[in-house]
């Protein structure tokens, strides 16, 4: 480690550990504001996925594994749930609604 490396973002050093995937999630939470992630369990199709929600309910969902997300939600610094316990926030079936609209809208004018 460099000098002055300390005294860079923890961010960009932590992430480099994290692959391809761990570069995308840090730039998604830099680019949105009060990101919080949750931790989906593994299913049959699946495995371990995390959702990084934002406060406005725009939210990505990437594969990370088991210890990856955890992982991941402590290289970014933030708040990390577990979605079986907390469900997901209103925030993001909202934003869900709203996008909904906006599509169903513009096929409409398509349409026309």
């Amino acid at each position: 480690m460099g000098l002055f490396n300390r005294f860079r973002g923890g961010r960009q050093q932590a992430t480099h550990r994290l692959g391809p995937e761990g570069d995308y999630l840090a730039n998604w939470v830099a680019t949105h504001r009060g990101v919080e992630a949750f931790v989906e369990p593994k299913t049959t199709v699946t495995d371990v996925t995390v959702v990084l929600i934002a406060a406005d309910g725009e939210w990505t969902r990437r594969i990370v594994g088991e210890r990856g997300a955890r992982k991941l939600a402590g290289a970014l610094h933030i708040p990390v749930y577990d979605v079986r316990k907390t469900g997901y926030p209103q925030r993001m079936r909202d934003f869900d609604a709203r996008r909904r609209i906006i599509e169903r809208r513009e096929r409409e004018q398509q349409a026309e």
